[in-house]
Parts: C-alpha cells; sequence; structure tokens
C-alpha cells in the first residue's frame, strides 16, 4: 500500500470516473487503473463498484476511502509541521473569493501577500458561496473568503472585517431627499438587486422586507455586476444597495448619491473559511492577518448589525 494509491482512490471517489481521476492526478487512465487493482488485490476487497454510472463505492470501498483522505492529510500535516519549523510559508494555495468580494478585496492585500511571501503560488478561484463550501469540504480549495455565519458544522470562519451596506440613490428618487437611511424605509420591490445564487442578493433580502407599498419594477433584470445596477440607477430606473468597498469605488460625481444607514449599520461579515481539519494552517494564518492588515484602515466600522447571508434569514 502506498501513498500514491490512496490519493488515486481518492480522486475516483470524488469525481467517480477513472478518466477524470487520472487527469487531475496528471497520469495515464491505465496506470491509475492498475495502482488500484493492485491495492484491491492487496486488500481481498473491490473497493468500486465498476458496473454502477458513474461508478459507485462498495460497502468496504466507502470506509477505505474515509481512511484513505485520513492518512493522505495526516502526511501532508507532517509536511506542515515541517514547514513551520523552518519558518518556511510557501508551496501551493488554492482560495476561493464570492464575485461580490473580488474586485474590491483582492487590490488591497494581493500584492502585499505575494510580495511578503514570494514562495507562495496562490490559486484564487471565484465562485458562489454554494460552491465554495461545497470545494471546500472536497479539500478541492484551500480556504475561501466569503460572507457568514454560514452554520457549516465542518467548516471553521475566522472573521476579518465587518462590511456595511451603503444605498445608492438617483436625484429624482423619494429617498434622495433622506441623508440617512432605515431599512424599514425600503421595499424589496423599489429595489434593483443582483441574480439569484449571490449571498449579497440574500442579506437585502433579509434586511428588507417587501411592503407592496412601491409599484413592481416595469422589468426584469439578472445580473451579476454591481457595475450595471449604478449604471440603472444613474438612468432612474430605481435604486440599489451596493457593499460600502464598492461604493467608495465610485466617481466622484456619483459619489452624492450614495446613502449610509444610521447606526447599528446593516453590513456583511466577511471571513476566512476553512476545513476544521485544514491542512496548510500556517499559510491560512499568514492569509488571514495580510488580509486583517490591510483592510483595517479601509473599513473602519465596528458598530453593525450583521444580516445573514443565508435565504429566508432575519
Amino acid at each position: 500500500m502506498t501513498i500514491t494509491q490512496l490519493q488515486y482512490i481518492i480522486a475516483v471517489a470524488t469525481h467517480r470516473n477513472f478518466t477524470l481521476a487520472a487527469e487531475k492526478c496528471f497520469v495515464t487512465q491505465p496506470t491509475l487503473s492498475m495502482q488500484i487493482q493492485k491495492l484491491e488485490e492487496e486488500l481481498g476487497v473491490e473497493i468500486f463498484d465498476r458496473t454502477k454510472k458513474p461508478i459507485g463505492l462498495s460497502k468496504a470501498g466507502e470506509k477505505i476511502a474515509v481512511q484513505a483522505e485520513k492518512i493522505v492529510a495526516e502526511v501532508s500535516r507532517m509536511k506542515d509541521i515541517i514547514d513551520i519549523e523552518k519558518g518556511y510559508v510557501g508551496g501551493v494555495f488554492t482560495l476561493g473569493i464570492i464575485p461580490t468580494v473580488t474586485p474590491t478585496l483582492l487590490p488591497l492585500f494581493l500584492h502585499n501577500f505575494i510580495t511578503k511571501y514570494p514562495n507562495v503560488q496562490l490559486q484564487i478561484q471565484e465562485h458562489h458561496t454554494e460552491s465554495l463550501i461545497e470545494l471546500l469540504k472536497e479539500g478541492v480549495l484551500d480556504a475561501a473568503i466569503a460572507a457568514t455565519p454560514l452554520e457549516e458544522e465542518l467548516l471553521v470562519e475566522k472573521p476579518m472585517y465587518f462590511e456595511p451596506f451603503v444605498g445608492y440613490v438617483a436625484p429624482d428618487h423619494p429617498l434622495s431627499a433622506h441623508p440617512n437611511w432605515h431599512p424599514s424605509m425600503l421595499d424589496t420591490d423599489d429595489l434593483l438587486l443582483l441574480e439569484d445564487g449571490h449571498c449579497f442578493r440574500n442579506g437585502i433580502l433579509n434586511l428588507c422586507r417587501n411592503k407592496n407599498q412601491a409599484p413592481p419594477q416595469p422589468f426584469s433584470i439578472e445580473i451579476g455586476s454591481f457595475d450595471t445596477l449604478v449604471q440603472l440607477v444613474d438612468n432612474s430606473m430605481g435604486i440599489t444597495l451596493l457593499p460600502y468597498l464598492t461604493g467608495i469605488r465610485l466617481q466622484e460625481s456619483q459619489q452624492t448619491r450614495l446613502r449610509h444607514f444610521n447606526s447599528p449599520q446593516p453590513a456583511r461579515e466577511i471571513s476566512l473559511i476553512h476545513r476544521t481539519n485544514a491542512l496548510k494552517q500556517h499559510l491560512i494564518d499568514a492569509l488571514f492577518h495580510c488580509i486583517r492588515t490591510a483592510v483595517s484602515s479601509s473599513v473602519p466600522f465596528s458598530d453593525v448589525q450583521i444580516i445573514s447571508p443565508l435565504k429566508n434569514k432575519k
């Protein structure tokens, strides 16, 4: 039994396909299949049910796959321990980020991080929150940045900063006359929202109620861009809410259309998330402190009300 064979078992158990698993392991399909067959012969059991499509695990295989993950994880953890002892921060690190955070957060910390830790090969992927959760659990991502709390038992959430919601309103809209807002003033029928799947959309729906007082929009739109929502408001098509860091990046002429909420300001909590038994903990800690330092002066808010990013949460 070898670590490589166990890695092949994990790959097939994850992808349920020998060809795809071989591609992910950077070997040929016959090589991967032969090594798995050797292990099955050594153990005297079939790990995979090859009659199923997609390929399934046998009863014994389910237990073996779980144990294989533990063994491979512990081997990797030994390397982490050695790196920590040597004071070495490096290696491949895969980070997932939700789309509503990527354009504002990356410019704040990325350059400093790669300059400070040149031996880290940071691989960044953009996904919606539901995908981030699954990819973290599957071990595809080492960590992720998303709005929390997510109420996931297998994940650890390390809050980095609180980002208030801000309103964006055209001069001819009735709410433009109010310098400060309260959530009770808003009607979801009057708001332009991101498409379903964005946790920021969920946060707005959890913050505001549908009071059926505002006439519904005479059009429907599914969009994943704050820039488009801003342009629609600029053309007197309604109002929208933005994350604070998105709002302060607007042009100077648009800044007068921003509206802040009374304290405690509704806000989203942005956290660095990883599995409870995460590998590369020293890299996670390095990234966490780098981001905390980078955003401390840009988002200096503490008197906030955290709005859940989950659907139908109040």
